[in-house]
């Protein structure tokens, strides 16, 4: 397994740490530009 970095776009002021809840393509999937491939969680929102 490799550790890829990831921006995560800014919420909220308050928010400072979210968490990846659900893989949105699976392992070998094509990608668009801009094409969503995750859900994070916050405790305020999920993005």
């Amino acid at each position: 397994m490799s550790i890829v970095e990831m921006k995560v776009p800014t919420i909220g002021e308050s928010i400072t740490e979210v968490t990846l809840s659900q893989w949105l393509k699976a392992d070998g999937d094509y990608v668009e530009l801009d094409e969503p491939i995750c859900e994070f969680e916050s405790d305020k929102a999920t993005l």
